[in-house]
């Protein structure tokens, strides 16, 4: 077992992305247009360090955020859920709530040109809901840990990826740098954090981190 499982139990598809120094190396045939995943397409999610995830409300600002670590788990060809950590803004929580349409989006960045997206709903499990007891053990117990979305696709689409340049991973610094710095904070400093960076949106909107 590696450093990384071994320090914080990641998923085994997550280990193999970041012990491969060139990612999804086999090739790659774009296919149309389909309502869910096919395990090719699973196949190529799990070979990604990294995701985004796009949202916007009615009005206002629209965001996109960059997403890693062992984080995403494709539970079904029409469901995919993720989980959420503690940042500087709290975006997709708040679009969600005011209006639940989401987009995923990966990219390769080794030798497969190929950029998937897939699109539908969601809905926010936080961690005072019922459904975090089912959802928050899929992943590892990474502090500040706030919301699990969980996302039902209506279609996902590949595009052609030759823009995106070639790189190799070197290290996942959320492991390093953003994880352990939540993960020591108490609960009562952890809660304070969110009422002043998380509580809204950009735009102001309520993101329900305490709450309706």
């Amino acid at each position: 077992m590696s450093d990384i499982s071994a320090r914080t139990e990641m998923s085994s598809a997550y280990v193999h992305v970041m012990e491969t120094t060139r990612i999804d190396t086999r090739p790659w045939r774009r296919k149309p247009p389909a309502e869910t995943l096919s395990e090719h397409r699973i196949e190529f999610i799990e070979a990604q360090p990294m995701f985004f995830v796009a949202t916007a409300a009615a009005e206002g600002t629209v965001n996109m955020s960059p997403k890693g670590m062992d984080t995403l788990r494709v539970l079904a060809p029409d469901r995919i859920v993720w989980l959420n950590l503690t940042g500087s803004g709290n975006e997709t929580a708040a679009h969600v709530a005011a209006n639940n349409r989401m987009t995923l989006m990966w990219m390769s960045f080794g030798t497969t040109p190929i950029i998937l997206r897939a699109y539908g709903t969601a809905t926010v499990v936080h961690p005072r809901d019922e459904m975090w007891d089912e959802l928050a053990p899929l992943f590892p117990d990474f502090g500040g840990s706030r919301q699990v979305f969980d996302m039902t696709l209506d279609r996902v689409a590949d595009s052609c990826g030759t823009g995106v340049p070639t790189m190799s991973l070197e290290a996942d610094r959320g492991l390093t740098e953003l994880e352990p710095f939540y993960k020591k904070m108490t609960d009562e400093q952890l809660n304070g954090f969110w009422e002043r960076k998380n509580s809204t949106s950009n735009d102001g909107l309520p993101t329900h981190i305490f709450g309706l």
